[in-house]
């Protein structure tokens, strides 16, 4: 193995201890396990050439999420900015650790920490790749779900506001699965994106 596949093995193992549980093609996962397996899929659709940095942001994009839950912040934009920010921090902390174990170097450890706290997301294309990934997985695999616990109000200004985080490029793999998506879910993309 090389050293890539110990810092996967690494991140995977850490994800495999979440509690949380979720079904997906016949098989009982893990809920951040399976959420890296995802992003590594996305990403390899959108940057087959990825670099190994941004290839290990994105496996570790939630490494370990369950140990800061959202409930543990008040309610409202304030405290759901405070926790996605101390969750970049995490991530990037955790992910850094694992790295430092299996011999990566300084340099593309604080590269991985830069992806993963989101940091410069207009101006670095990795960074904006990253993102669009995460838009894309949520899209297609918790969208759905999520709109039905949610009013249509909500879930139209959540649409347009994660739109306007993507790039053209994530734009036009989002347009693809919208059309897949359950006629209500479809619908409430389409309204938010309406001019």
């Amino acid at each position: 193995m090389t050293r890539f596949d110990d810092a996967i093995a690494g991140i995977d193992t850490a994800n495999a201890a979440d509690p949380n549980q979720e079904s997906f093609a016949g098989q009982t996962w893990p809920k951040e396990l399976l959420y890296g397996h995802r992003m590594t899929a996305w990403l390899d659709r959108l940057a087959p050439e990825a670099s190994e940095s941004l290839r290990l942001a994105a496996r570790a994009q939630h490494i370990e999420r369950w140990h800061i839950p959202r409930t543990n912040y008040e309610d409202g934009k304030k405290g759901y900015h405070l926790w996605r920010t101390t969750l970049y921090c995490y991530h990037a902390e955790r992910a850094g650790e694992i790295l430092v174990a299996v011999g990566y170097d300084s340099t593309t450890i604080e590269r991985v920490g830069a992806l993963l706290q989101k940091k410069h997301l207009r101006s670095d294309i990795e960074a904006q790749t990253i993102e669009d990934a995460a838009c894309l997985v949520f899209l297609e695999n918790y969208f759905t779900d999520f709109a039905t616990k949610h009013d249509e109000a909500k879930i139209v200004d959540i649409v347009r506001k994660t739109w306007a985080k993507m790039s053209p490029n994530g734009h036009a793999a989002a347009l693809g699965l919208a059309g897949q998506l359950p006629k209500k879910a479809r619908r409430l993309v389409e309204a938010a994106l309406a001019p």
